[in-house]
């Protein structure tokens, strides 16, 4: 018999749901999106953010529920995000899916939300599956795990400071994209000459962690100094070299560590796994190397509920059960996927 898990997500700006049967088939998935209120900001605002989860909520889970035509009664677990994210976010999934398990008896299985973005890739390859290598790249998060098993990963390296989106989205922003920052630097490099400007790299020598505070730094610098001299900076040209340099210390780090570990499965996971010069790069570097590859389908890549309920559903038949005081954990690490 099929089993059925409802995922509930709510970390950030998106309010999602989503029914997912056997971990790898989506029956239903919706996301409400606050991104248009936020640009207005430029940036997520976390109260603003809550407030509109509560007003989206039931509605999206009502829905979902519709599209997907099953019955509380037909699913096995709900599985909600409990962190990492915005603390006042995550209590508005955290406290719905702890409401709908009461009322309906239903298990509850709290989810590690980057463990979630790994599990994109089982819904984009029905067929990929443990052991691989993951780069994971998002707005807060920058690191390569050895993916042992759905519940068993190891963090071969992560970044010492900035993080690669938070790193996109700040220079998006100086020269004048606005927000979301990442996916508008993507589209202007589209257009630009990756070569028109230089940055430097990360001389991290001791271990393969990242560093993007120096290449941030640098482009700051530059954008000031071209600025001050009386001259515009050519957006285009900016956003392709800088995401170049950017994407090229992510797969550089990526390549040793296939060295290092003889693992020949890659793949992405994360907000910026959507970067079409960072899957170009990826792409590359599977076939030079020969290591079967998965990139998650875009509409996975940034957050939604069915990467949560994929994930979800693995811990659940590996045994793990969330009790109603379950809280949400803004800062909660990857290493201890199903820990506090």
């Amino acid at each position: 018999m099929a089993v059925l898990t409802l995922g509930i997500e709510s970390s950030c700006d998106e309010t999602a749901c989503a029914v997912i049967e056997d971990g790898r088939i989506v029956r239903a998935s919706m996301i409400a999106s606050q991104a248009d209120l936020h640009s207005q900001y430029g940036g997520v605002v976390p109260e603003i953010a809550s407030r509109m989860h509560v007003e989206a909520i039931v509605p999206v889970i009502s829905e979902t529920m519709k599209q997907a035509d099953v019955r509380y009664e037909d699913i096995n677990a709900v599985c909600v995000t409990k962190g990492p994210g915005l603390v006042g976010a995550l209590l508005v999934g955290v406290s719905a899916a702890k409401a709908l398990c009461e009322v309906k008896k239903i298990p509850l299985v709290g989810v590690n939300h980057m463990a979630g973005h790994i599990a994109a890739n089982y819904l984009s390859d029905p067929s990929w599956e443990p052991p691989f290598l993951c780069l994971v790249v998002s707005g807060g998060h920058s690191e390569i795990l050895l993916v042992k098993d759905y519940s068993d990963m190891e963090c071969i390296c992560s970044t010492r400071d900035d993080a690669a989106g938070e790193a996109f989205d700040k220079i998006a922003r100086v020269i004048g994209l606005g927000y979301p920052g990442g996916p508008k630097l993507d589209k202007a490099s589209k257009t630009g000459d990756p070569h028109a400007y230089t940055f430097p790299s990360p001389k991290i020598t001791d271990s393969l962690d990242f560093s993007f505070s120096g290449i941030k730094t640098a482009a700051l610098n530059m954008i000031n100094q071209v600025r001050m001299s009386g001259e515009d900076v050519n957006i285009n040209d900016f956003a392709a070299s800088y995401q170049d340099a950017v994407c090229s210390i992510l797969c550089d780090r990526l390549e040793k560590a296939v060295k290092q570990t003889g693992m020949k499965k890659i793949c992405l996971a994360g907000g910026v796994s959507a970067n079409s010069c960072l899957r170009a790069k990826v792409e590359d570097l599977a076939q030079r190397k020969h290591c079967a590859l998965c990139l998650p389908k875009m509409a996975y890549c940034t957050d939604n509920a069915a990467m949560i309920a994929s994930e979800g559903y693995y811990a659940f038949i590996s045994g793990v059960r969330d009790n109603l005081d379950m809280n949400a954990y803004p800062s909660l690490e990857l290493g201890g996927v199903y820990g506090n």
